[in-house]
């Protein structure tokens, strides 16, 4: 599957998702390394990453009623412009070295209010531009281009330009933000919302009520929606004590820990990569559900063997299972929500998971200091195994 065949505005929606998220690695690794040099306590540099995901646990509901409402391209171009002027002011004052631990919040914060919104604003901008038959060739592409520029390179690269100097990596972050603002504002304006949803001017709040509502009546992507928040939350569980766990159980040195994150990098890529042709093979509802049968079988493994070869490839089934998952997922809440309410249903799931992911890496620390590092591995097994089969009943194709 090559990106081009999907056409020209595929591929600048493509490029623009790719620098964008390639733009948040880097900063997201910069940031921390930048709290780190202004101060000296753990909790002030801790709360750089609380400033950057409250924004999804604050307003993650709400973006989705803003993004029905507005046009939705504009809109994207409007926050990415924003975000390039706080990272422009960023820049002026680490020049001036008059930067301080409170402008890291700010533009930490501000940051993630943008990002609920552009994200949120994405999810709803592919189905006009492809048919409904290559959506999950498409979403493969844009899963990819995000976590390679999330995970893969934006992180290094960032804390490589933050060695070399301090204030490089906010620049080329907001370098590479202008050139994706364009691409999206380059994107045909079919992708303008043609009305606003049912609602008065600036009934926000009412518009989320509306949308969570039909959410929770739809069976198919209730169940959608609350089975991705349990994969997040499963899989944070452990995540946060791997590298523990790549020291006391694999008994590896802590060289090796960045080198299975990168076998875990290319699980998830191979992944979201052969996920139109799994879920074109067998079906949505089937796939989905293979997703978390075949993470429970590579947490098994994780949890119950000292190989590093085993491990391996329990690591890398289960991001594979991940990627196949986010891929499915996607374009089956983009096939089943109508347009108007696709921004309601979007943020929903995706602050879901945001909510997840931490609760889960709080619990698998306890978990882990109570029961032992391959605890919360372990206990994930059944639980996704459960989940599974709520998936295989809840999502079957209706007949």
């Amino acid at each position: 599957m090559t990106a081009t065949s999907l056409g020209p505005a595929y591929n600048r929606l493509w490029l623009a998702t790719a620098l964008s998220n390639l733009g948040d690695g880097i900063r997201m690794a910069a940031l921390p390394l930048l709290a780190t040099g202004l101060s000296a306590e753990p909790v002030a540099v801790a709360g750089v990453s609380v400033a950057g995901q409250a924004p999804w646990l604050l307003f993650g509901f709400f973006a989705g009623a803003v993004v029905d409402r507005f046009d939705r391209r504009r809109l994207t171009v409007l926050v990415d412009v924003t975000r390039v002027l706080l990272l422009l002011v960023l820049v002026a004052a680490l020049a001036l070295n008059v930067a301080g631990i409170a402008l890291v919040y700010a533009v930490a914060f501000a940051c993630g209010v943008g990002e609920t919104l552009r994200d949120t604003a994405t999810a709803t901008l592919l189905p006009p531009l492809v048919s409904d038959a290559d959506l999950d060739r498409a979403n493969g592409g844009l899963v990819n281009a995000e976590v390679a520029g999330n995970e893969l390179v934006g992180p290094p690269l960032g804390g490589y330009l933050f060695g070399v100097a301090m204030m490089l990596p906010f620049a080329v972050n907001g370098s590479i933000m202008a050139l994706a603002a364009a691409l999206i504002f380059s994107l045909p304006s079919v992708l303008a919302l043609k009305s606003a949803p049912a609602g008065g001017k600036g009934q926000i709040w009412a518009d989320t009520r509306a949308g969570l509502r039909w959410l929770m009546a739809h069976r198919r992507l209730r169940a959608l929606v609350l089975l991705g928040g349990l994969f997040a939350l499963l899989d944070s569980a452990w995540f946060s004590i791997f590298t523990l766990y790549v020291l006391q159980v694999l008994a590896l040195p802590a060289w090796a820990y960045g080198g299975l994150l990168g076998v875990g990098a290319v699980g998830g890529l191979a992944g979201g990569y052969f996920a139109a042709r799994v879920t074109r093979l067998v079906g949505s509802g089937t796939a989905l559900t293979g997703c978390l049968g075949c993470a429970a079988a590579g947490q098994l493994m994780l949890g119950l063997t000292t190989s590093v070869p085993v491990a391996a490839v329990g690591l890398a089934i289960t991001s594979a299972a991940f990627g196949v998952w986010a891929v499915a997922g996607r374009t089956l809440r983009q096939r089943l929500t109508p347009p108007e309410l696709l921004g309601r249903v979007s943020s929903a799931s995706m602050t879901i998971v945001m909510g997840a992911a931490p609760l889960g890496a709080l619990a698998g620390g306890f978990v882990a200091a109570g029961w032992g590092l391959t605890a919360p591995i372990l206990a994930g097994v059944p639980a996704l195994t459960v989940g599974a089969l709520a998936c295989h009943l809840a999502l079957r194709e209706p007949h």
